[in-house]
């Protein structure tokens, strides 16, 4: 369940039933008739995705005609039928032999090992076995009366070019009843129903072609090795031995005799829920499907370098050197908010409006004057002679703390302040305050010098044109608040928060 287990767990997989027919032919001393017929069934079992097993049971009936004629010899089913003695001393061998066989067999499956496909409609396979044969074979010796045929009556024999008309003449001299049986080797072999019982060894290969998840067609042929020269009734070879008192043919024949049986079949699968018999999948599924789209894979965790520390790794960051702890974008670059060509880590003006750029080496930006300043700098009232001013000294408003609201002595000496400023029109004061060490500290002045100007301009009336904002000046108290005659000095009445986001409410 937790995928512990490197490999998949075997599929329960479907039986297939199959039935088929064919060609049955044995090879022996007697030539095959051509064509004779078999059929059977089979049940199959798969043991892995290559090997097999698969039970199957055979019925065939065989037959046989020789064209060359040869004595009877010591054949005891033709001598017992009156064979052996003029006119009757030659025989043409023929039979009908019906073999019944029950084999274990081994299949091994060739091409279901698929690399460039996800599996194959067509199935290779090779078959290898053991098994039982039984058999029972009888010949065409006597005629309709129940005597025996005169072969002699043949008028070619033994000759290869004419064997077809000697085949033919045989047909039409013969019946069809095959009501002798042939010889056997008696006692001497086990018995099955009275059939003569032997094992086999077998071999043969295959080829099924897959019509649906359930059915497939198979064209296969398999080989049969047995220990028995009797499957066509003859064992006996046509020459005498080297002892001229031996009978005719006393001499055995060097080969056993074998058979053939070459099918068309229909094989069926059977299993409910259970997959397609394990010859018909590929492998290589789990381990293909897992690489493509990993499901159980135990992937480590990945590490991904980012040598500049700022948080975006090394393979996305356009600029591998960033300062250590410099704020940066999503692309590793250090952030600019005001676009001034400084970055933040150097920016002692953090947000420099567009008008004020460009800028110093510390993003300090130098505004323009105001055109309501260049107005009165040209009507006279400033920028002129220091003594048409003649307002004084002017006290100095403290703070505490980091406040930047007025108290009440405070505006009761803005208000003294404010009665010297009406009584000077031609005055424009400058109001300072200090504080450049550090961005807070550049707020926190413009937030008192603010709350200086706005006091006289909405409480006392004085109209915003008469002042000089200057804030985060060095050399005075950061608690303090300086008034006085400006009117010597140019600067704007207003300037914007250097750092908006630092202001104080109170």
């Amino acid at each position: 369940m937790n995928n512990t287990y490197p490999f998949p767990a075997k599929p329960r997989n479907q039986w297939e039933i199959g039935i088929k027919g064919g060609l049955f032919n044995i090879f022996g001393d007697v030539p095959t008739v051509f064509p004779t017929f078999g059929g059977g069934l089979h049940v199959r079992k798969a043991l892995g995705y290559m090997f097999s097993l698969r039970a199957e049971f055979m019925y065939g009936v065989g037959k046989g005609l020789n064209w060359k004629a040869r004595g009877s010899g010591i054949n005891r089913a033709w001598r017992e039928e009156g064979y052996g003695v003029a006119p009757f001393g030659t025989v043409f061998d023929n039979y009908r032999t019906v073999m019944k066989d029950l084999n274990l067999q081994t299949i091994i499956s060739f091409n279901n090992i698929r690399f460039h496909q996800a599996k194959s409609n067509w199935n290779a396979y090779g078959i290898v076995g053991l098994g039982a044969s039984w058999y029972k074979t009888k010949i065409n010796a006597l005629d309709d009366a129940g005597n025996p045929y005169d072969f002699s009556t043949i008028t070619v024999q033994s000759v290869y070019k004419d064997r077809k008309e000697t085949k033919k003449q045989l047909k039409n001299l013969m019946d069809k009843s095959y009501e002798t049986e042939a010889e056997t080797d008696g006692d001497a072999r086990p018995k099955l129903g009275g059939n003569t019982l032997g094992g086999n060894f077998h071999f043969g290969a295959g080829i099924a072609f897959r019509l649906s998840p359930k059915v497939n067609i198979a064209i296969e042929d398999r080989f049969t090795v047995t220990k028995n020269d009797l499957l066509d009734g003859q064992r006996w070879q046509a020459v005498r031995t080297g002892n001229p008192a031996s009978p005719y043919g006393s001499v055995l024949t060097p080969d056993y005799d074998t058979y053939n049986y070459f099918t068309v079949g229909a094989n069926f699968n059977l299993g409910g829920k259970s997959t397609e018999p394990l010859y018909w999948m590929n492998p290589l599924d789990y381990a293909y499907n897992e690489l493509n789209a990993p499901k159980h894979m135990k992937l480590p965790k990945p590490i991904l370098d980012d040598a500049d520390g700022d948080g975006v790794t090394d393979q996305f960051d356009l600029e591998p050197n960033t300062p250590a702890n410099a704020p940066v974008d999503s692309h590793g670059v250090s952030k600019d908010t005001d676009g001034d060509g400084v970055p933040d880590f150097k920016d002692k003006e953090l947000i420099t409006p567009t008008q004020c750029q460009p800028v110093d080496a510390d993003g300090i930006g130098k505004c323009p004057e105001p055109a309501c300043c260049k107005e009165l700098r040209e009507g006279g009232f400033i920028g002129g002679n220091q003594s048409q001013c003649s307002i004084g000294d002017l006290p100095s408003i403290n703070f505490t703390g980091r406040t930047v609201t007025l108290n009440n002595d405070a505006k009761a000496v803005l208000a003294s302040v404010a009665e010297k400023i009406r009584t000077n029109p031609n005055c424009r004061i400058a109001v300072i305050g200090y504080g450049e060490s550090s961005k807070s500290a550049q707020q926190l002045s413009w937030d008192r010098v603010n709350s200086v100007i706005n006091y006289l301009v909405e409480q006392e009336g004085i109209s915003a044109d008469r002042f000089i904002f200057k804030y985060g000046e060095g050399g005075g108290d950061p608690n303090t608040v300086d008034l006085r005659d400006g009117s010597s000095d140019e600067g704007p009445n207003a300037v914007p928060a250097p750092h908006p986001n630092l202001r104080r409410k109170n």
